[in-house]
């Protein structure tokens, strides 16, 4: 399927690996020329060359996507973004309890905050040219909570929120804000949370990790090919007429009907 975006132009946040990764990797198959971020450079560079190999220009920006200056180099890099899609990586898993003030806004900084600082600043110049895709990867957490990721739904769900009726605003320009809403993806997060489940069950990593697998109907983990195929479709020229949705991913985990 021609997805209809062949030279268009992405910025990809925290993209050198898992999730992110997965997305710059199908938008690179529909040809979408590529803006990418990562704190590790040597892995962030290794991602770039992977992706020029599909024949796409590929500029990285590394840094931490939550400080203005990392902010600032992205859209210097790519100043008329077509895709924005915003990714983060999240608080870790710690009782509520152990949380001070400083630990609490900085999880709300990196899950909600960035993302709307991003789209302040480009989702004006995407309504004036008429086409704006802007995808935010969340957390199944946001419907269905997870203890000791209480921080991540959190400002997650707030982002929801927030972003419920300014996604309506901008449709008439051929611009919609969607957000994906993950399960349990093989990724580095997911495999640093068995192996703390696993610890403090005193479990093997591997069965632990068999364990989680048999609650998902699907039966494993998803691929970030997967994940990275739905955004691709939310990005392509097809998605106009869908804006302002929850994209649940998660092997059916999420246990209702509508």
């Amino acid at each position: 399927m021609d997805l209809g975006i062949k030279g268009r132009k992405a910025i990809i946040c925290a993209s050198s690996r898992g999730l992110g990764k997965g997305c710059a990797l199908m938008l690179a198959d529909a040809g979408v020329d590529l803006t990418i971020n990562g704190r590790d450079e040597k892995i962030t560079q290794a991602t770039a060359d992977e992706l020029r190999a599909k024949g796409v220009e590929v500029t990285v920006v590394i840094g931490d996507v939550s400080e203005h200056k990392t902010q600032d180099a992205l859209l210097k890099a790519c100043p008329e973004p077509d895709i924005l899609v915003n990714n983060n990586g999240g608080p870790p898993l710690k009782d509520f309890r152990e949380l001070d003030r400083d630990a609490i806004l900085q999880g709300v900084t990196q899950n909600m905050v960035t993302p709307i600082e991003l789209m302040q600043r480009v989702v004006d110049g995407m309504a004036e040219r008429q086409f704006g895709r802007i995808i935010n990867i969340t957390s199944l957490s946001v419907y269905n909570p997870i203890l000791g990721l209480d921080l991540s739904s959190g400002a997650r769900a707030g982002l929801t929120a927030f972003l419920a009726g300014i996604a309506r605003s901008v449709a008439n320009k051929n611009v919609t804000i969607n957000n994906i809403l993950p399960g349990k993806f093989d990724t580095d997060r997911i495999r640093n949370t068995i192996v703390f489940a696993a610890d403090k069950k005193g479990l093997e990593i591997d069965i632990e990790k068999a364990n989680q697998m048999a609650l998902i109907p699907a039966k494993r983990f998803g691929t970030i090919e997967e994940f990275g195929a739905t955004a691709a479709f939310l990005a392509s020229a097809h998605a106009g007429y869908m804006t302002g949705q929850n994209i649940i991913l998660d092997g059916g985990v999420y246990p209702s009907a509508f």
